[in-house]
């Protein structure tokens, strides 16, 4: 690796729902411990660095994202010595522990807000954003809530609305305030000295809004319109404050933005000049159709848009969308290997959602047993892709010894779970790993650059670095690709491995190869 420092650029990243990865209890809710627990199974799959989805105080009206307390981790999931326990243990498998940060707002439990909605002079109420009625009494602004709804609440003891982009427990702060900047400086300096990683930024490219708090123009198309609450300039003073006081750590812990921005160019703007954030989680790939021509032209517009200095990052699932092997694959397994081998082969830093690595599908949730009521708010729980892992396909799915049901319900455990697919040298799992263990042993395929390559409709294939290419027949027809030539070296089927392409490489529907 040119540069220990940046090992997350040639690393691949996993990340874990703590209240679903593992419970160590057995209270039907995955824990830090359970974490710890399953440490050596992240070292044999191959993986770099973990990010946690939220570990701190909160009362979980988001799970996590309304947090209470930045400094102190939520009682069901451990306490601050078992988070430094797992930063240490993983440390000595070579894996790095990465936190969400959440700055966009709070919990309406923080003693900040409690103290803010006391008194318009209160000591924290200007580390909130306010404003008066309109002269009719009706709402500041137009704005509207990722969750639903008007993005304001009239708090009725100091007659004025407070912003909430979520939920109206969830008050936005107000980054114009010097004493919230000090704030988050002195909240990554303390995990920063606990020995994490970096953090993932939630809902990065909003937390500074217009100052004037101007109504968003209409738009056409689908979506409430962002103008004036995201992606605002000010936003990369931020980021540039944040990259600086990283810069003072060695080796420097890592900045990663959850930035969903209208277009794939805007997001160089979060990059600067290699001086704000490291990584910025490029939506537009998760978010496109798993179609040949839909995908090549996100990665090459991605290619065109960021400077030199910018690595690009991606991801097919996460904890606010459907899960890949669903939302793409329709279940289908040989899709399923596709979407992986393809995630694993760009050029950029990936990231496995847990369970993709066996190919977990949505988990079906009746409507009696949504908890994700703040994602339901705006049309869809996001509680089919936050179910437990399914480690066994015994009792508990060795998710947890409690004998009631879990705090979400297990899949088809029987179908996918981690230790049959182990045990099976021709599962997905087993594919997985021997695609990650592949990818650490090629230059092209850890820092290589990307050319797009010619190809029949249904194929996208692409050159990296000086010697490897990747095909896959994203389609229901056999195909031919041509300008392909070298060594088979990894394929979907596992079948075709140590095949000679000598010019051309014909592909059976939903196949895909490394050949080098």
């Amino acid at each position: 690796m040119a540069d220990p420092a940046a090992w997350w650029r040639e690393g691949v990243l996993y990340q874990i729902y703590p209240r679903s990865f593992a419970d160590s209890n057995g209270d039907g809710i995955g824990d830090l411990r359970g974490v710890i627990a399953h440490l050596d199974y992240l070292q044999w799959l191959g993986i770099d660095g973990i990010w946690l989805n939220p570990i701190t105080v909160s009362p979980d009206k988001d799970f996590g994202y309304d947090v209470a307390d930045y400094c102190r981790v939520q009682p069901v999931l451990g306490d601050l010595g078992t988070a430094d326990e797992l930063i240490a243990e993983a440390g000595r498998r070579g894996i790095r522990v990465i936190l969400d940060l959440v700055p966009n707002h709070t919990s309406d439990q923080h003693p900040w807000f409690l103290d803010a909605r006391t008194s318009r002079r209160a000591r924290h109420r200007d580390r909130y954003v306010w404003a008066d009625p309109m002269p009719d009494g009706g709402l500041p602004n137009n704005w509207v809530s990722a969750f639903g709804g008007p993005a304001w609440s009239l708090d009725g003891m100091t007659g004025q609305y407070y912003l909430h982009q979520f939920l109206p427990e969830q008050p936005d702060l107000n980054w114009w305030n010097p004493d919230v900047r000090d704030a988050f400086d002195d909240i990554l300096r303390f995990w920063f000295d606990r020995g994490v990683a970096g953090f993932r930024i939630d809902v990065a490219n909003a937390i500074v809004k217009d100052r004037q708090l101007r109504d968003n123009p209409p738009v056409s198309g689908q979506g409430p319109p962002i103008t004036y609450n995201a992606n605002q300039p000010e936003v990369h003073e931020v980021f540039q404050r944040w990259r600086r006081l990283a810069n003072g750590y060695s080796p420097p812990p890592i900045l990663i933005g959850e930035t969903g921005v209208p277009q794939v160019a805007d997001l160089a703007a979060y990059y600067g000049a290699n001086d704000q954030l490291h990584l910025a989680f490029n939506f537009a790939f998760a978010e496109a159709p798993f179609q040949a021509q839909a995908l090549r032209g996100v990665i090459e517009a991605t290619e065109k848009a960021l400077p030199t200095t910018a690595w690009p990052v991606y991801t097919a699932s996460n904890h606010d969308m459907s899960r890949f092997p669903t939302r793409w694959c329709d279940g289908d397994e040989a899709k399923a290997r596709c979407a992986l081998l393809g995630l694993l082969t760009l050029r950029g830093t990936p990231f496995l959602y847990y369970g993709d690595e066996i190919g977990m599908r949505d988990t079906p949730i009746a409507l009696a047993d949504i908890q994700d009521w703040a994602g339901a708010g705006n049309g869809r729980s996001r509680d089919p892709e936050r179910t437990p892992t399914p480690w066994t396909s015994g009792p508990g799915a060795g998710f947890t010894t409690a004998t009631a049901r879990p705090w979400q319900p297990l899949g088809d455990v029987k179908a996918v779970n981690v230790a049959d697919q182990r045990r099976d040298p021709g599962s997905v799992l087993s594919f997985v790993r021997d695609l990650i263990a592949f990818r650490r042993t090629s230059p092209d395929l850890r820092s290589g650059a990307y050319a797009s390559l010619p190809g029949p409709s249904g194929v996208w294939a692409w050159h990296r670095g000086r010697g490897t290419t990747i095909a896959l027949n994203l389609s229901d027809a056999e195909v031919r690709v041509d300008g392909v030539n070298g060594v088979v070296r990894i394929t979907t089927d596992r079948q075709r491995e140590g095949e000679a392409a000598r010019g051309s490489l014909t592909l059976n529907p939903w196949h895909g190869v490394i050949v080098c």
